[in-house]
């Protein structure tokens, strides 16, 4: 099997001040990138200007404003790679993302595609966490690895835990571009949660997923964030674009269906809780109800009685 090329696209807007960096950090992988494809989603900055100074290195894809969900489909779409992986302008890898993941592949084709650990960073470079710590599918498949590298996803289980919960984002995600392709790519018109809405459907075209128990990469938390300046409005695009995906789910195998399942009642839970802080008791009830409507168990009950206390 011929080693695999991986085409990295960046989606950028309004990005010129983080955009280096990601770009550099594709550059310094430690198993070249076949390609890095930047789509300018309609800047109104620097954003192009930032681009050019790399000359050859990396391609200029300009488009109006259309979203990240058609940036990413775009760059797939123009990619000549055999596998895909994605960077947001801000976020960045370390030096062996990509190496862990082409190695694995070459060794194992089988892999239907492959994601991993990161950190989270705040703006000044402090680290905060790690993903798969912080994540109970992902504390369940470290402890799996025992200190070791790979672990891959396989069994029932193992697909409706990683559904529910995933440890994974955009940026550890390898996936073969004739998969991305056919599966019709990112999801548009949802604002939120659309990284998820993706992967599930991946999830559920696959039988073997590779985790790598290191970090591949960081994300960045920023506080002035669309997602923390108003996190009902965030909330609530979460559960719309399940809610959407709930709605495809009778299609999918069985453990992907319980995983989507799991999570829609934890983002209704989610929205319940933003809205009771702002002390919306009976908007907090109203959006677990569905939750009580469809499982009508305890914990359900307990869930709609917490929001009505408060």
């Amino acid at each position: 099997m011929s080693p695999p090329r991986f085409s990295v696209v960046i989606p950028a807007y309004n990005a010129a001040a983080t955009l280096s960096r990601a770009i550099e950090s594709v550059l310094a992988q430690r198993w070249p990138a076949h390609e890095i494809i930047v789509v300018d989603d309609g800047s109104a900055d620097d954003t192009a200007a930032g681009v050019s100074r790399f000359g050859t290195a990396v391609r200029l894809i300009r488009q109006s404003n259309s979203g990240v969900s058609l940036a990413r489909n775009a760059g797939a779409a123009a990619a000549t790679g055999d596998w895909l992986a994605f960077l947001d302008a801000d976020d960045y890898y370390t030096p062996d993302r990509l190496r862990l993941h082409a190695e694995w592949i070459a060794e194992d084709p089988t892999l239907d595609f492959l994601t991993g650990d990161y950190e989270y960073r705040d703006a000044a470079g402090a680290t905060l966490g790690r993903s798969m710590a912080q994540h109970a599918s992902g504390q369940s498949v470290l402890t799996r690895a025992a200190g070791g590298l790979r672990v891959v996803l396989e069994t029932p289980a193992d697909i409706a835990a990683f559904v529910a919960d995933h440890f994974g984002d955009t940026h550890t995600l390898s996936v073969p571009r004739t998969q991305f392709m056919a599966l019709g790519g990112y999801p548009t018109g949802f604002r939120v949660c659309e990284d998820v809405h993706f992967l599930t459907r991946l999830v559920a075209a696959s039988r073997r997923i590779g985790v790598i128990c290191q970090s591949l990469g960081v994300y960045v938390i920023h506080e002035g964030s669309a997602t923390r300046r108003d996190p009902v409005a965030a909330q609530r695009e979460n559960v719309r674009t399940l809610t959407d995906l709930q709605r495809l789910s009778p299609r999918f195998p069985v453990p992907v269906r319980e995983g989507v399942a799991q999570r829609l009642r934890a983002a209704r839970y989610n929205l319940g809780c933003a809205l009771s802080r702002q002390g919306q008791r009976m908007a907090a009830a109203q959006a677990v109800w569905p939750t009580l409507r469809n499982h009508p168990d305890w914990q359900s009950v307990r869930d709609l009685l917490a929001m009505l206390k408060g």
